[in-house]
């Protein structure tokens, strides 16, 4: 099932605004949780798990950015609009 340009953007909004603080959360807990492991090893794991999680959602963020490609595109000089 292909979601639409609006539902992917409001998608991404949740996503971004309440899913990736609570990743942040549960990685910071899991790696405190974690014997003391040496700086670069924790700088590892922490840009390990910065990109893990975008792979389930890559699809949703993708073309977000652009414009709608669903939306009409108006002409301002065309007088039948």
């Amino acid at each position: 099932m292909a979601l639409s340009y609006t539902a992917r953007r409001r998608w991404s909004l949740v996503i971004l605004l309440i899913g990736m603080p609570l990743y942040v959360v549960v990685a910071v807990t899991l790696v405190n949780e974690m014997e003391r492991p040496p700086l670069w090893a924790e700088l590892v794991i922490y840009v390990a798990l910065g990109f893990l999680w975008i792979l389930p959602f890559k699809y949703v963020f993708r073309g977000i950015g652009q414009a709608d490609p669903e939306a009409k595109e108006t002409d301002e000089n065309d007088p039948s609009v």
